[in-house]
């Protein structure tokens, strides 16, 4: 398998909701037991929303808020291992940067924090659940 057929397509949520919002259910609801109720919040139209493809596959998503705040990261676990996460991330994290954004923040699932410190982010405060998993929130300065 090789994978240099990888495009990230950057949308709003009237584009790319339909993609999204399912790899999304696999992943958070399916996978991780999380409630339907809090996987789709209100926020969604307000986002930028990014979806990363291994050729015509879609394998992974995040959102970017307003704020600054990157949620709903999700690979497939059909694709993981392959680095897409963090290239996923830099695009993110590049796009911010590109919309004037001091910095990015995130809650990290206390099992991907390393992930997120290999990118730069740095850890803030306590550990505290949400949906029933540990998370720890984190923060990148961009500027």
């Amino acid at each position: 398998m090789h994978h240099d057929d990888i495009a990230i397509e950057t949308g709003d949520w009237a584009t790319l909701s339909d993609i999204c919002s399912h790899i999304r259910r696999v992943v958070f609801i399916q996978e991780q037991g999380v409630d339907e109720s809090e996987e789709l919040d209100a926020l969604d139209p307000a986002c930028t929303h990014f979806l990363i493809r291994d050729g015509q596959i879609p394998c992974g998503t995040a959102r970017l808020l307003p704020d600054g705040h990157i949620g709903r990261v999700a690979i497939l676990e059909t694709h993981r291992g392959l680095g897409l996460g963090a290239r996923l991330m830099y695009h993110v994290i590049a796009y911010a940067r590109s919309q004037r954004f001091t910095h990015c923040e995130l809650s990290a699932q206390t099992h991907a924090m390393g992930f997120y410190e290999q990118l730069g982010f740095v850890p803030q405060g306590e550990i505290y659940m949400d949906a029933g998993i540990p998370h720890r929130d984190m923060m990148l300065d961009l500027v």
